[in-house]
């Protein structure tokens, strides 16, 4: 049985971030770059459902600069995967291209039982890559999954829709599953985990090994910081004083009622 995850290496939450000089992109000097951290949801249920399968072998995947992204890799062999593919590509990458060229590499290792992805990367919050990915793949999927239950061939997920409503999804035979948070608590790699990892399988592979060009559909530009919130306003008085003078604030300052 094999299994694949794809993951995304992102800039972690606690990265400054900061705008190039002609607002093409962010400065990428200096930041910490992490695993997607929806991607570690992913991770942990591919390791989980290796290991309720005996023989079964998982394989992670990433698209990126591969002299950056090898060290995200290390951490899902960590983690419980036995090996791994760095497709080596330009940071400027879109959905499109990542996902045929995701789909190329998994094709490449052979028939896929299951391919675990992260509903989303926190970095351009596109939410494309899995369902693209599996259309290539030419498999059934479901995205922000919060709970999985196989039964026979058939696996049985709950995912979350707009309203706060969720939605039952059966998946029949081999699928691509978006992971979302709450589908399992992501392990923490240990020691031993982080040994064995440097001695694990990584290919190295570029966009041309899999025979796909990349020609962006989606170019992002005027890349802009969010403007800075205002100043908190401290309102003074008993409550129902404050109250007043707050109903004034959100009418004639904040023009929200």
């Amino acid at each position: 049985m094999k299994l694949f995850a794809c993951i995304k290496q992102v800039p972690g939450t606690e990265t400054k971030i900061k705008i190039n000089s002609d607002a093409s992109d962010i400065d990428r000097q200096g930041i910490k770059w992490v695993m997607n951290p929806y991607d570690e949801f992913a991770v942990e249920e591919a390791v989980k459902i290796k290991s309720e399968n005996a023989g079964s072998t998982l394989t992670v995947v990433t698209l990126g600069p591969k002299a950056r992204t090898v060290d995200t890799l290390r951490t899902a062999l960590a983690m419980g995967a036995d090996d791994a593919i760095a497709i080596d590509a330009p940071e400027n990458t879109d959905t499109l291209t990542t996902a045929k060229a995701l789909a190329a590499a998994i094709k490449a290792e052979g028939e896929p039982a299951m391919v675990l992805t992260g509903k989303l990367a926190i970095d351009d919050n596109a939410a494309a890559v899995s369902q693209a990915l599996a259309e290539f793949l030419g498999l059934p999927h479901a995205t922000v999954v919060s709970t999985r239950e196989v039964s026979g061939e058939t696996t049985t997920v709950e995912r979350e829709i707009e309203g706060g409503a969720k939605e039952v999804v059966a998946l029949t035979g081999a699928a691509v599953i978006g992971a979302n948070k709450g589908l399992n608590k992501p392990r923490y790699p240990n020691l031993p985990g982080i040994m064995k990892a440097k001695k694990k399988p990584l290919k190295e592979i570029s966009l041309s090994d899999l025979g796909v060009e990349p020609a962006a559909k989606v170019v992002f530009t005027d890349y802009q910081l969010p403007p800075e919130k205002p100043p908190v306003k401290m309102i003074d008085g008993d409550a129902a004083a404050q109250s007043k003078t707050l109903v004034d604030l959100l009418r004639n300052e904040a023009k929200v009622l």
